[in-house]
């Protein structure tokens, strides 16, 4: 019983990361309707900057952690405004083109400065409490605790503010929006910023969790907080969050009973099936009804 609540432990440490990686995928899709195939990327950016900014700077990890969000934000809007805003009313696959071409160029410029993987700095002293049979880290704890936060700050400002108002109503009706006074390309970019912030907040935290880090390591992740997206719903908030838990859970819980090599097999199979009985994720809903 002690192993398997220590697995849902861990299961929740990965599955937070996954969330706060898919949340960037899923509010990109709910106010343009397309796939920001660059955000793994970012996600890796954000853990670089963790580590540009530490190496430097003896900053606490609250203020690291929001310059490395304000600095894979105003990239994320950077994107959006240098790459995807010309293409907005072009075909579809110009833009999943574009954002897959965006995120080559992401990683060989990271690549081209770091070519081998970069040891992550402990941000701070990581200590172990030990009840019953349970082990929990001040690190495992942190990374829950910012994940969670983070999470439930952007669900108010999506239910709760004029800000989110506008972006729901973006998600409904793009051409109308603007008709209403509401400016449609400023919310988009802030929600591009949002997103990649997010994202961001997630490499930092996977590098302190895995303090290894590498110009690819965006690649896998990302594709993996993308499909957590999907079974979701892809375009609903909790949807996204959902999904990332579900996936940290999925693949935790393969390791802890099965061959570690099972891990995505078992993931992925689980998760087409999940798609196959609810096509527009578990808290999905039809494309006149997104978000």
């Amino acid at each position: 019983m002690d192993y398997f609540a220590q697995q849902a432990i861990n299961a929740i440490q990965q599955g937070s990361i996954y969330a706060l990686i898919a949340l960037g995928y899923s509010m990109v899709y709910g106010v343009l309707t397309m796939i920001n195939f660059a955000h793994g990327d970012l996600f890796m950016v954000g853990a670089f900057a963790c580590l540009l900014i530490a190496s430097f700077f003896p900053l606490p990890f609250i203020v690291i952690l929001i310059l490395v969000m304000l600095a894979t934000g105003f990239l994320g809007a950077l994107l959006e405004r240098l790459a995807y805003r010309p293409l907005r009313n072009a075909p579809r696959v110009s833009a999943i083109i574009t954002a897959l071409g965006c995120g080559l160029v992401i990683e060989n410029v990271v690549l081209s400065l770091s070519p081998y993987a970069k040891p992550m700095p402990p941000l701070f002293t990581v200590t172990g409490y030990h009840i019953g049979g349970l082990s929990v880290s001040t690190l495992q704890l942190m990374i829950i605790g910012v994940s969670i936060a983070l999470m439930v700050g952007l669900d108010f400002l999506i239910r709760r503010t004029s800000f989110g108002m506008a972006m729901r109503a973006i998600s409904f009706d793009a051409k109308t929006v603007p008709l209403l006074g509401i400016p449609l390309n400023l919310i988009i970019s802030v929600t591009f910023l949002i997103g990649a912030g997010l994202g961001g907040a997630a490499g930092m935290l996977y590098g302190q969790a895995y303090p290894v880090i590498a110009a690819s390591m965006g690649i896998l992740v990302g594709w993996k907080a993308f499909v957590a997206a999907v079974v979701g719903g892809i375009g609903s908030i909790r949807g996204a969050v959902l999904g990332g838990y579900i996936l940290g859970t999925v693949e935790v819980m393969t390791v802890a009973f099965l061959p570690s090599t099972y891990r995505d097999l078992v993931a992925y199979s689980l998760l087409l099936v999940i798609l196959i009985f609810k096509p527009y994720g578990l808290l999905g809903k039809a494309p006149n009804q997104k978000v």
